[in-house]
């Protein structure tokens, strides 16, 4: 997603991959929101309602994304500059495929990461607050994968 404003002192590349990451997140609280709502079956129950809990958490961080886009003079795109790429996160045809759910959310986790490791090393020695934006939002990737990856495990028995 190219911005058209000219950012603050800040490399637009950086505001770009902002602006994939800002996506991202939005993606996977409506995937999280689909799955919650599409999974059934005794075994769902847990799934369900941790991927309702963390729709707030993933949300957040867009929001603080949003800001920050803001902050560095860009713009932040709208819903229909937003690319959605999460075809392994779409809800299962049979509703009580959690394992389908589980490794899409892992997926969805190290794909976060990546991105925000991507910009980690974008900022390095330029752009020192989201850096450190991006090292936050990314630890809190990492226990969410770590969450969903144990629950594959128990799930997999």
């Amino acid at each position: 997603m190219k911005m058209t404003s000219k950012p603050n002192g800040h490399g637009q590349d950086i505001i770009d991959e902002l602006c994939v990451a800002y996506g991202m997140e939005l993606e996977t609280v409506e995937n999280y929101l689909a799955n919650a709502s599409h999974l059934d079956g005794v075994r769902s129950e847990v799934i369900k309602k941790e991927l309702a809990a963390d729709v707030p958490t993933e949300l957040s961080h867009a929001q603080l994304l949003a800001h920050r886009i803001k902050t560095l003079g860009g713009r932040v795109p709208g819903s229909l500059e937003l690319k959605r790429n999460q075809r392994f996160l779409q809800p299962p045809e049979e509703p009580t495929d959690v394992v389908t759910v589980i490794e899409g959310v892992v997926l969805a986790e190290e794909n976060a990461i990546a991105q925000y490791d991507k910009i980690i090393r974008m900022c390095e020695q330029r752009d020192y607050v989201t850096q450190e934006l991006a090292i936050q939002i990314q630890g809190n990737e990492e226990e969410h994968r770590r969450e969903f990856a144990g629950f594959l495990k128990e799930y997999k028995r």
